[in-house]
């Protein structure tokens, strides 16, 4: 280990694994200065849909990261979705009721798609080493390090690394050399995944069928895709033969019966899955941090896999900065353990609730189930018990350590630990979303109707001196007052909507971590107070307020 230490090659990070969690971590940490390097075994991108459902959270996170606008241009976005019972409908849903975000509730993108434009913007990144065919065979740690051995074309290399972020999947070969495992329930009931490619005038919307005529007994759910291709999910039970029903005879047949005979059809990818709910105890273990499907593993009803992954990889990023550049102690990443652990539990709650309510595992169950989806139609009581899926949302963190409690009343969602919510402004006379002006450093928002008061201005001088970059963004009424405060960011809220979702009457100030959360609020800016929040936040000591100049 010491001779790797004071040999050629050491890096700061290594990320293990180029699926989207991995590619995320990797442009995120590399993003913020870091020297990175991304190993991956293959050099081959995903093989059909998988993962297609992807949250306005995580478009948001892609945007913190440069790449949103692409996956929103290919993407296929939706917010409204359609239950039915048997040959009837149910109720539909929408999930995004209010307007006023630059992103939609969902789109619907392959993961190849993903993968492909993570991957671009990854290679735009000069400090961001990614390198495929890279197989790591050996994994020792100590205090001064992380030692992998990795299988290359080449030959067999030893690297050391600071910090290794495994995002290697499910079967996790890094979990595995570690001795650890994940826990939890697993799903006696298998499903088929049929991509189909037709021309359809169906709306763009997610139709779940409990029992359907062409599948009975069991379940099925449609989803459009780009490309003219169409995502079906079939259950099929556990007595099925994974092996069969994958084959085109079987398959074709059953996208037929959905389909009807007048939509021509053409079968692109088809697979059999079962699955589960687990997660392991911990995912930090020293040196060596787990994100994604390698910490954790959900059933695929409500979108929680990826998405909740590349949740992972927001929390770590900021994290793994502040401790490598030595402005925060080591135990800020014991903060992300608790963090991620508690949404993983989350996910894994409502997932195995869906899971439970879709595949009825007895008699009694199952007609409890039918109960329900009978009354749904006229009763809106039965329409919250119908689980077809509880989508993706982000975990508000509420029990965080490192929030700040409040001191005054707030009314409205954005508490400390809840994700930053989108809002449309206005910046130097332009429209724009108030999001992408807060993410990469710690920001104070700060409301007012006028120009900024005293408080302000010398919050700023008291922290001008920090080595922690925390930018100061105003919000105003329009018209409030023109031009710029001392060269920071002022934005009109063009339309209340910021005011409104943030309760921001004047004089209010919020603090959001880089990764978007908050972690605290105040009906004044304070000087000891801003310090105090951003050291708590941190689990550091006195810090400083830089501005933001754009």
């Amino acid at each position: 280990m010491n001779a790797i230490a004071n040999g050629s090659f050491r890096r700061p990070v290594a990320v293990v694994g180029a699926g989207p969690v991995g590619l995320t971590a990797a442009i995120d940490l590399a993003q913020q200065g870091l020297d990175v390097v991304l190993l991956d075994e293959d050099d081959t991108r995903a093989i059909g849909s998988r993962a297609i459902c992807f949250s306005k959270r995580t478009l948001e996170i892609f945007d913190r990261l440069g790449c949103g606008e692409r996956m929103a241009r290919k993407g296929i976005g939706w917010r409204v979705g359609k239950v039915y019972f048997r040959d009837r409908l149910v109720y539909a849903f929408d999930l995004l009721p209010e307007s006023g975000y630059r992103r939609p509730a969902f789109i619907n993108l392959q993961q190849y798609y993903v993968e492909d434009f993570l991957i671009e913007r990854a290679c735009e990144l000069p400090n961001l080493d990614l390198r495929w065919k890279n197989k790591v065979v050996g994994l020792v740690q100590n205090d001064e390090g992380v030692e992998l051995r990795v299988e290359t074309p080449g030959g067999t290399d030893a690297l050391f690394f600071d910090f290794v972020v495994a995002a290697d999947g499910a079967r996790s070969p890094i979990r595995a050399m570690m001795g650890l495992e994940t826990k939890g329930r697993v799903f006696r009931d298998r499903f088929l995944i049929a991509d189909v490619k037709m021309s359809a005038d169906f709306p763009t919307e997610r139709w779940f069928w409990f029992d359907p005529p062409f599948n009975r007994n069991q379940s099925a759910l449609l989803h459009r895709q780009p490309d003219g291709v169409w995502r079906i999910d079939f259950q099929l039970g556990w007595e099925a033969d994974p092996a069969l029903e994958k084959q085109p005879e079987r398959v074709i047949p059953r996208v037929r019966a959905l389909l009807g005979s007048q939509i021509d059809f053409t079968l692109e990818w088809a697979s059999v899955y079962t699955f589960s709910c687990l997660r392991m105890e911990r995912f930090r273990h020293g040196r060596v941090i787990f994100a994604g499907d390698a910490a954790h593993g959900v059933s695929p009803f409500g979108a929680r896999g990826a998405n909740s992954g590349i949740q992972d990889a927001d929390a770590l990023g900021w994290r793994l900065r502040l401790v490598l550049e030595g402005k925060a102690p080591d135990r800020l990443l014991d903060t992300y353990d608790a963090e991620r652990v508690f949404a993983a539990d989350e996910n894994i709650l409502n997932s195995t609730r869906s899971t439970d309510f879709i595949t009825p595992k007895s008699g009694v169950s199952r007609t409890f189930r039918n109960a329900v989806l009978e009354l749904a139609k006229d009763h809106p009581f039965a329409q919250r018990m119908v689980n077809s899926g509880r989508l993706s949302v982000p975990s508000t963190l509420t029990e965080s350590a490192l929030n700040t409690p409040d001191c005054e009343p707030f009314a409205g969602a954005m508490v400390p630990g809840a994700v930053a919510s989108d809002a449309p402004v206005r910046c130097a006379g332009r429209p724009d979303w108030l999001l992408a002006h807060i993410g990469n450093a710690f920001v104070v928002l700060y409301f007012t109707d006028g120009a900024p008061q005293d408080g302000v201005s010398a919050a700023v001088r008291e922290f001008e001196r920090s080595s922690i970059e925390v930018r100061l963004l105003i919000v105003t009424r329009p018209n409030a007052f023109a031009g710029s405060v001392s060269g920071i960011t002022v934005v009109e809220d063009s339309d209340g909507l910021c005011a409104r979702r943030y309760d921001g009457r004047p004089g209010t100030c919020y603090v959001f971590r880089p990764d978007q959360h908050v972690c605290a609020r105040s009906r004044r800016i304070d000087a000891v107070w801003l310090r105090d929040a951003i050291d708590r936040a941190t689990c550091a000591g006195a810090l400083t307020l830089a501005k933001e100049v754009r």
